[in-house]
């Protein structure tokens, strides 16, 4: 393009690109781009003339050239696709007619800070620097999957929304899919050489993040995410060089994160998840440091942490919604630390019934701590949940163990029935002496030893054999054998699983 060609706006910028001097068309510092559609000519700047630019190989001596401009309407489409740019770009502040088109292009920085943009597609895009699209409002899909970013990516304060779409829409083979089904943010399969900074993002639609590595942290404290007929934030197979903190963030939608690898912190600290009916967090066959749900509201919608391995899992009872799925999950650490009688309802909601290894897991987290009476607690109500499923016989049995000694978890209790019946047994038999059956030869009578000589099957004082109780006293003496021998058989079966349990 001739430099007569040019519009007077145009040429402030063509002259002063190859020093990198910026370009401010700016009337004011309260200029609000989204009032950039009625902007006259004197601000307006073509996109084949900034295409053109990027490909202009003039640099003033002694001076790196850059394209900066605040403050400027870009009309028809910018759209240097495929193009290498050596220089940095800044369009900041400025209101697009059009969805930018840089697929697959390559640049040095691409900084649309506080832009009005209705889309933006840069899938494949490569930068050697910083993206940064802070402030930016988009009312369209911004396609950057597959984007190869050195530097950070920026998205803090961007209010992306998704417009009603025209008839007969369809995307170029450069645009990717089309209709409310694509991504509102499409970052599937990108690599981020440092953070992904989001705090205070605002997406009314899809945000996409599956396959994408970011060297760094990912950072959505403050965030609103929305997307209540589907998935609001999916990052399956999402892998992070450190923590993604999402404090304070807000979902109304899905939460998608199956296969994320986090060494450090999933943190969603006072986080409200949303999705009522359906799955509000997913975060299953992850590997995850440590995830942080503490003084979060409680989760609407099902938690599914099936075959995920957490060091630290901190989340209150009462955060929990009706509806889990942990079978298979495995936590080094539960916090913050409650009675076992407070987390156990939790696994009672599991949508696959009765879990054993869940139980386990709660188990060790509380011996980890040295709570061995949490752990009892929890072996117990496993005990009590597995009778449920069992024949009416076995269920019997198993009833009749946790009335008499809890399984073996509460020895206590064997030793009030074997001491009630004791005094039981002493009174009745102190005031109606049963008759010996050799008087000449029988010892001296002790109604607590001959109680006891009923009560212990392997313990012999001699009064039993020679004492013989007539009538209903005679019937007392026979239920004292069985209870005896039915308190000695669960005793064992308690003591041999409470030996046999894993440490």
């Amino acid at each position: 393009m001739e430099i007569p060609h040019l519009t007077p706006a145009e040429r402030r910028v063509w002259r002063a690109f190859p020093s990198g001097a910026a370009v401010d068309f700016r009337t004011s510092p309260d200029d609000d781009p989204a009032s950039g559609g009625s902007w006259g000519p004197e601000r307006s700047l073509r996109g084949d003339v900034l295409r053109a630019l990027l490909l202009d190989d003039r640099r003033a001596d002694g001076e790196v050239a850059a394209l900066r401009i605040t403050g400027a309407r870009i009309t028809g489409t910018w759209a240097p696709r495929y193009a290498a740019a050596t220089c940095a770009i800044r369009l900041m502040e400025c209101f697009f007619d059009a969805a930018p088109q840089l697929y697959g292009a390559e640049v040095r920085q691409l900084n649309l800070s506080g832009s009005v943009l209705p889309g933006l597609t840069a899938a494949t895009l490569r930068v050697d620097g910083v993206l940064r699209l802070t402030g930016c409002r988009i009312s369209g899909p911004v396609r950057l999957g597959g984007a190869r970013v050195s530097g950070a990516i920026f998205l803090d304060g961007a209010v992306l929304t998704r417009p009603a779409p025209p008839e007969g829409d369809s995307s170029g083979p450069d645009g990717g899919a089309s209709g409310q089904d694509e991504p509102l943010l499409a970052l599937n399969q990108a690599s981020c050489g440092d953070d992904l900074w989001a705090p205070g993002l605002k997406a009314s639609g899809e945000v996409r993040l599956d396959g994408a590595v970011v060297a760094g942290s990912v950072r959505l404290d403050d965030a609103e995410l929305a997307e209540p007929s589907g998935t609001a934030l999916s990052a399956e197979t999402l892998q992070v060089g450190a923590d993604v903190r999402a404090m304070r963030i807000r979902v109304r939608g899905r939460v998608n994160l199956r296969g994320a690898r986090i060494p450090g912190q999933l943190n969603l600290a006072h986080a409200h998840l949303a999705n009522p009916g359906a799955v509000a967090l997913r975060a299953s066959s992850c590997v995850i440091g440590e995830l942080w749900l503490r003084a979060a509201a409680p989760v609407e919608g099902l938690v599914n942490l099936r075959r995920s391995q957490l060091d630290l899992l901190h989340i209150a009872p009462d955060v929990w919604p009706e509806r889990v799925s942990l079978d298979g999950l495995s936590y080094g650490t539960l916090a913050p630390h409650e009675p076992a009688a407070r987390r156990l309802p939790v696994l009672e909601r599991d949508l696959d019934g009765y879990v054993p290894y869940a139980y386990e897991q709660l188990t060790a987290s509380y011996r980890k701590v040295g709570d061995d009476a949490g752990a009892r607690t929890v072996q117990l109500a496993k005990q009590r949940r597995q009778r449920a499923g069992l024949a009416w016989y076995a269920a019997l049995w198993g009833r009749l163990q946790d009335v008499t000694v809890g399984y073996g978890f509460r020895p206590m209790r064997a030793a009030a029935w074997l001491a009630s019946l004791l005094l039981v047994g002493s009174v009745v038999y102190a005031v109606h002496r049963p008759p010996a059956l050799k008087p000449a030869e029988a010892p001296h009578f002790n109604p607590v030893f001959y109680t006891l000589d009923l009560l212990l099957p392997v313990v012999d004082f001699g009064q039993e054999q020679a004492y013989a109780p007539a009538g209903w006293y005679q019937g007392l003496s026979y239920l004292l054998i069985i209870t005896g021998w039915i308190l000695a058989t669960t005793i064992a079966a308690g003591v041999t699983r409470s030996i046999s349990r894993p440490s």
